[in-house]
C-alpha cells in the first residue's frame, strides 16, 4: 500500500506522520503543495498538521486552494482514502470534503497535552482495529479545535455512526465531544488529535498506532 503525504509552507508533523505510515508497512510518497498531482499508485493522502501558510484568513483556507488540492479532491472523488490529523482536519472542512468547521478554543488558548478519547465507531478502515468504546490517549496541540457544525448536520453524523472519536473530557467547546469525524463514504477521516505522535512506546505511547495498523488491513480487504 502506498501512501502520499503532502507538505504546506508551516506543516510542522509531515515527517511525523510518514514515519507513522511507514511503522504500519506503507511505502511513502512526499508531496510538495505546489505538485499539481499524486504520485502513481497512492491509496491514501495524509493530511498533516502544522499551521499550512501561517493559518491566515482561517486555518486550512489557503491550504485548501493550494496546486495539490485538486487532485486530493479527485482522489477522494474516485474513493481513495485521506486521512487530516489537526491542521489537516481543517484543510479537510475547507475542501469540503468533510462536514463542520473548526473553531477557536472555547478558552481562547493553545491547547497542547494529552487527552482520553473514546472511540465512537469501528466501522471503517481507520478504527477497525480498536473496539467500540475503547478508552485511547492522543495528544492535541491546537488553538482552533472547536468543531462546530449545525443542528442538521450533527443529526447526520450521529444517525451515520460518522463520528469516529469523542473527548472524554472536552478540552476544547467541540459540539457533542467531537475530536473526529468521517466521510459518508467513510474513507475520509479528520481528527484533531495526533495519532501519529503516539506509535512509539518509547515517546510516551502506542495508542496511534492501532488507527495506521488498521488503515492498511482495512485497506487490504477493501
Amino acid at each position: 500500500m502506498k501512501a502520499a503525504v503532502i507538505t504546506f509552507p508551516g506543516s510542522n508533523c509531515d515527517r511525523d506522520l510518514a514515519v507513522a505510515f511507514e511503522r504500519a508497512g506503507f511505502e511513502v510518497a512526499r508531496v510538495w503543495h505546489k505538485d499539481t498531482a499524486l504520485p502513481a499508485g497512492v491509496d491514501v493522502v495524509g493530511v498533516p498538521g502544522g499551521f499550512s501558510f501561517g493559518d491566515y484568513l482561517r486555518c486550512g483556507a489557503i491550504a485548501a486552494q493550494s496546486p495539490i488540492a485538486a487532485a486530493i479532491q479527485a482522489h477522494a472523488t474516485r474513493g481513495g482514502y485521506v486521512l487530516g490529523i489537526c491542521n489537516g482536519f481543517q484543510v479537510l472542512t475547507e475542501m469540503q470534503l468533510l462536514p463542520g468547521a473548526l473553531m477557536r478554543n472555547a478558552g481562547l488558548k493553545f491547547i497542547c497535552k494529552t487527552v482520553g478519547l473514546k472511540v465512537a465507531t469501528t466501522d471503517s478502515a481507520f478504527t477497525s482495529g480498536y473496539a467500540k468504546g475503547q478508552d485511547i490517549a492522543v495528544p492535541v496541540a491546537h488553538h482552533d479545535g472547536n468543531y462546530t457544525i449545525d443542528a442538521e448536520g450533527l443529526k447526520a453524523l450521529q444517525g451515520e455512526d460518522r463520528i469516529a472519536f469523542t473527548y472524554r473530557q472536552n478540552p476544547n467547546g467541540a459540539m457533542a465531544d467531537i475530536a473526529g469525524v468521517l466521510s459518508a463514504n467513510r474513507r475520509v477521516l479528520g481528527m484533531m488529535p495526533h495519532p501519529e505522535r503516539v506509535v512509539d512506546l518509547q515517546h510516551g505511547g502506542a495508542d496511534g498506532a492501532t488507527l495506521f495498523a488498521s488503515l492498511m488491513g482495512g485497506m487490504a480487504l477493501a
